[in-house]
């Protein structure tokens, strides 16, 4: 099966970004992130769903690229059997859980190269939308000023953006582990 993503959201292990994983350096759950690029981050989030990233930019930056949703192109049927709760095509893969869930990403697809043909997840460059739009990133409390999320405007599966994400009395990751 395969989407068309329609929303992502960038996280830095720069030191500008303690919503990123990265944040505090290539520790044993984050070390992917720091290259080299290519490679599939997935974690498991809150303790219910799998979520994935792609490793992007130079390797010891800490950069990814979370995976926020998509539209089904191919295997409608197969994604609507791996999320029998999606009432509609829109919902499929609407959000970076029921994206993996959709595409059956999981722990085993860890540290995959996106490019090779023999991987179990791959990413093929597609058309550009326009327009793409830029504002803050959705689900998380920290760093909620950086517009790091991108998404096509008229894309039904984008996440609804609601401001002010919950507030945390201590610094996390964007799952909620430090």
């Amino acid at each position: 099966m395969a989407i068309r993503l329609t929303e992502v959201e960038a996280y830095s292990g720069e030191g500008l970004d303690p919503a990123s994983h990265a944040h505090r350096g290539p520790t044993p759950r984050a070390e992917i992130m720091f290259g080299p690029p290519g490679r599939l981050y997935v974690y498991f989030s809150y303790g219910v769903h799998w979520c994935a990233n792609v490793v992007v930019g130079p390797e010891g930056r800490g950069s990814a690229v979370l995976l926020r949703a998509g539209e089904v192109v191919v295997g409608e049927e197969l994604a609507r059997n791996r999320r029998p709760a999606a009432r509609v095509a829109r919902d499929l893969a609407r959000g970076p859980a029921r994206l993996t869930q959709a595409l059956a990403i999981g722990p085993d697809d860890r540290g995959a190269y996106l490019l090779d043909p023999a991987s179990s997840v791959r990413l093929h460059h597609g058309p550009t939308p326009s327009p793409v739009a830029a504002g803050p990133r959705v689900g998380i409390s920290l760093a909620t000023d950086l517009p790091w999320r991108f998404w096509e405007p008229d894309a039904p599966s984008v996440s609804v953006f609601r401001a002010g994400g919950k507030t945390r009395r201590r610094s996390a990751g964007q799952d909620g582990v430090l």
